[in-house]
């Protein structure tokens, strides 16, 4: 199936603009609604919104969103996250003075993505990118968490197995849809999903600070855009 059979026409931006912004409303109050009735910890909030807004770069390629619209909303995104460490302006993703930068590099990772990748007119690595980043690493922490008993340490990280091969799994299942839905079913495409996988586990493994948000997504889209130029 080719990516172009399922591609909405451009939509008026104002709508694209609603669109995104009702996506986000939702994932926001179900955010804060976990977060008040105490039925999640602060982690699993962080991941609800962690998955749930990596999943506006899927609306984006649908809708096939301007770049400079992609660029713009991440620049905000960025700016607020970052003035959320300092002011109490997300608290159920943020707390204040909280040392990792996951949430302000995940926006900006997220633009820089849509900045170049649109631009040359291959969104589906941005989108590959991202959603490795979305679904790899936010499963992979909430897995770790509850269901993680075979725990190992990498510098003073705590990881667990169960958890990283999480990562692995879903890294490689969303690689391999993405890759599906634009050139169909091919060996390239198993080889490729198979190296963003181990190179996103990888990352994600040693990562501090909440730099995966960017590495993992860059690596995993700059990845798999080398290795499909250079096989195809």
């Amino acid at each position: 199936m080719n990516v172009l059979s399922w591609l909405s026409p451009p939509l008026p931006i104002w709508l694209q603009i609603g669109v995104v912004l009702v996506w986000l409303t939702i994932v926001g109050l179900t955010a804060e609604w976990l977060h008040r009735s105490a039925l999640a910890n602060p982690e699993v909030v962080r991941k609800v919104v962690h998955i749930g807004v990596g999943n506006v770069i899927l609306l984006a390629w649908w809708m096939q969103t301007p770049v400079w619209l992609g660029v713009g909303a991440s620049v905000i995104f960025s700016t607020i996250a970052f003035l959320s460490y300092r002011f109490p302006i997300l608290p159920s993703i943020n707390g204040v003075g909280r040392k990792s930068l996951g949430t302000f590099f995940y926006a900006v990772s997220i633009g820089l993505l849509v900045g170049y990748f649109w631009t040359i007119e291959q969104p589906h690595y941005a989108v590959l990118g991202v959603l490795v980043m979305t679904w790899g690493d936010g499963l992979a922490a909430l897995v770790g968490q509850r269901f993680g008993q075979h725990p190992y340490l990498l510098w003073d990280m705590k990881k667990s197995w169960e958890g990283s091969l999480t990562m692995a799994v879903v890294s490689f299942a969303v690689s391999s849809l993405v890759l599906l839905s634009v050139y169909g079913a091919t060996w390239q495409t198993g080889v490729i999903s198979i190296v963003v996988a181990a190179i996103a586990t990888g990352l994600e493994a040693f990562s501090k600070f909440g730099i995966d948000n960017l590495t993992v997504p860059l690596a995993s889209a700059m990845t798999a855009f080398v290795l499909g130029t250079w096989i195809r």
